[in-house]
């Protein structure tokens, strides 16, 4: 006859299993610094310590912030892609540090980019950081990017990266030039606010064309009641301080199906070939 063992210790041997388990498992979060044209910049990595390593190489996602620079959000996001098994890179675009919070010190700071080889470049920069971490399997290569961060990852895509997709969230639409689409390597998830002021009916008309003309492999999806910068829970907080009320906001359900939609596209473009 076997002895028997008292529940209130088999229950306690069960939550500490459990609590073993989950602390098995770390985000590993790092600044990493580095220099693109003079300028000094700070990255933010970020893996899954248990699921990566030198010798268990995972895809990569690098994430572009949105036009405030590689502020608490960006990072954020970096670590939700981590938890999802990939090497997260948030790329610096503007130097170490600086961020702002200003609509108008931020337009300042972007604007330096629209349109220029700066932009690719700067993001290419950031690439070459996340692919040095020796813990990315570089056929597997992704980037995202919010609003301004959006077009960054479209400028990327064009100027020839090696990128098995992109994701722009919310971000300014760039039409891609018969060049472009020649170079381009990457299938696009482009995540839209069906009611994004920013993004004028012609632009999208441009974009659309352009995708259609370069015969790209991608998708356009358009969340309803969904304006600029819908996935950033603090979007709200930001417009109201700013004077972009309606322009720019908050959309829980956007935000969700889009992350999802984003994961969909994950597993389409990082499966092994």
């Amino acid at each position: 006859m076997g002895t028997l063992f008292p529940m209130k210790h088999v229950l306690t041997f069960l939550a500490a299993a459990l609590l073993a388990t989950g602390a098995s498992a770390k985000i590993v979060t790092k600044p990493v610094a580095y220099e693109h044209a003079g300028v000094k910049l700070e990255g933010f990595l970020a893996y899954d310590d248990e699921k990566v390593s030198s010798a268990k190489k995972a895809p990569g996602v690098l994430v572009v912030p949105e036009w405030w620079g590689l502020n608490d959000y960006a990072k954020s996001r970096a670590e939700q892609v981590a938890k999802l098994g990939y090497v997260a890179f948030a790329t610096d675009m503007y130097g170490a540090g600086v961020v702002t919070t200003d609509a108008k010190k931020a337009g300042e700071l972007a604007g330096q980019f629209y349109g220029k080889p700066l932009m690719a470049e700067r993001a290419a920069a950031g690439l070459a950081q996340l692919t040095k971490s020796g813990l990315v399997d570089e056929k597997r290569v992704a980037a995202i990017g919010y609003c301004f961060g959006g077009a960054t990852v479209q400028a990327l895509a064009y100027s020839g990266a090696s990128l098995a997709g992109i994701v722009s969230f919310h971000g300014s639409l760039i039409a891609a030039s018969p060049e472009a689409a020649a170079k381009n390597k990457a299938k696009f998830l482009v995540c839209h606010g069906a009611v994004d002021p920013f993004i004028k009916p012609e632009e999208l008309a441009a974009f659309t064309k352009s995708m259609n003309d370069g015969k790209f492999d991608y998708q356009f999806v358009s969340y309803a009641g969904a304006i600029h910068a819908f996935t950033n829970p603090k979007a709200d907080e930001v417009a109201k301080a700013n004077g972009l009320v309606g322009g720019i906001g908050y959309n829980a359900a956007a935000d969700k199906r889009s992350w999802a939609h984003m994961r969909s596209f994950f597993t389409e473009i990082f499966a092994a070939k």
